[in-house]
Formats: C-alpha cells, structure tokens, sequence
C-alpha cells in the first residue's frame, strides 16, 4: 500500500502512468479506505489464522489477499478524465490480459445490491463496471484520487478463499454471515496460473493498448518513497479507524 501511494504522488509529479502486478507475502486481509471493520472482525481470529491486517488507500469492502493476484495503476488526471472513462480504459486491459490467458470477463452494467456493513467479501457481488465471468465476479476494482493523480486497485482472484471471511467476524455475525461463490481463475482455466503469468499477459495488454514502448519501472527509484509511508500503513489508528 505505501508503494502504491507512493507511485500515485509520483504521477503526480512527474506525469508517469505505472501498471502493476503483484502477490502478496503473506494472507492479508485488506479494508477499503472507508469501510467499518472496527468491531465487526475478530483481531484474536486473524493473529491466530497467521492473517495480516491493512487498510487501503482506495474504496471498496474487505478482500483476503492469499490466493489471488493484485493489479495497481497510477496515473496523473491532470485532463480531468471522468472516473467512468479511466475506469473503462484500464478495463479493456484487464479484459485483453485475462482473454490472452484463455478467461473471457465483461464489464457489468449496473451494481447489482446495495450493500451494507459487515463482514462480507469485496466478492460477494459484482458494482458497476467490475467484471464478471459468467455473472460471476472475477475481477474486484476500487478507484481513489485526488486532484492530481488517481490509483486504482484490483483482485484478480485465483482460487476462492474470499467466502472463509466469516469465520473472522467478530461475535454472533459470524453464524449470520454466508458469501455466494465468485468465479476463478483455477475454476475457468483448470489450473492455477502465477502472478508471473498474469503480468505478462498483462503487460502484453498494455503494449498494445497504450504503449508500445512502455518498459518496466526500477523498484529503486520509488523505494525511498515508499518507505516514507510505511508507518502510515502500519497505524492501527488507521487500520482499525472505522
């Protein structure tokens, strides 16, 4: 999260567009930036299930982030593109990426529940724009920017752990609690492909959607950065603010 943040203030600066694939090291359980976690889940449970907690900078509901590949764009909004526009456009590269791995996902329409506090997965239904395989979410995205530069996030899941979440809840809620199924990348393809894989195909996507000459980003060039904001991340004032 603090080397997204960081690369969202650098295209501010300097203009850059940068697309990311990553894993994580270990499980962690992800907030969206304004949802209420604080009560509704069981630290005790977490620590015990060896599970680390954080809170994004973007929106969006909880996400376990284990057996499921990551996307990160940062990019500057000086042209003010409306959110929709910026949101469309980094969808056809997620769409081309996973059609070039053999996964066929469309952009749904309209949000399809409202959704309410609780302890269920960004997964459990698809918002608008997010995309489906099958009418069921494969993809999870949350956008947040200010008014220099954005930074979208994203879940490409790989295997489904997104419905053990209530067994974190805090008290009763867990017995309460249920999440549908979402789509997978082991369920559609057979097998499980490595975040490797995901980015090249993704990166491939960029290249012919936005820059043929794109290159990779050296990790030194934003680590000093990055490392500015770790402390932030690593607030449970933040984390557990909601």
């Amino acid at each position: 999260m603090a080397r997204d943040t960081a690369l969202q203030a650098r295209a501010a600066r300097t203009g850059e567009t940068v697309f990311s694939i990553y894993s994580w090291c270990r499980p962690t359980l992800s907030f969206g930036r304004n949802q209420p976690a604080s009560g509704l889940y069981d630290v005790g449970k977490l620590r015990i299930a060896g599970i680390d907690v954080v809170r994004r900078p973007t929106g969006g509901r909880a996400i376990l982030h284990h057996r499921e590949v990551t996307y990160s764009v940062t990019a500057p909004v000086r042209d003010a593109a409306p959110l929709r526009e910026t949101y469309s456009r980094i969808n056809r590269i997620l769409q081309m990426g996973l059609s070039q791995l053999g996964v066929s996902v469309e952009p749904v329409s309209r949000s399809l529940s409202t959704r309410t506090p609780g302890v269920r997965s960004c997964f459990e239904t698809p918002g608008e724009g997010e995309l489906v395989a099958h009418g069921s979410k494969l993809v999870g995205s949350a956008q947040w920017r200010d008014d220099r530069a954005l930074l979208q996030h994203g879940s490409i899941l790989v295997n489904d752990d997104q419905s053990t979440l209530p067994i974190f809840a805090a008290g009763a809620q867990a017995m309460r609690e249920s999440i549908p199924a979402p789509a997978t990348l082991y369920a559609l393809l057979g097998r499980s492909p490595d975040a490797n894989e995901v980015a090249s195909a993704m990166f491939d996507a960029v290249r012919s959607l936005e820059d043929e000459d794109a290159t990779s980003l050296d990790e030194g060039d934003v680590r000093d950065e990055m490392l500015e904001h770790v402390p932030h991340f690593l607030d449970e004032d933040w984390t557990w603010r909601r």
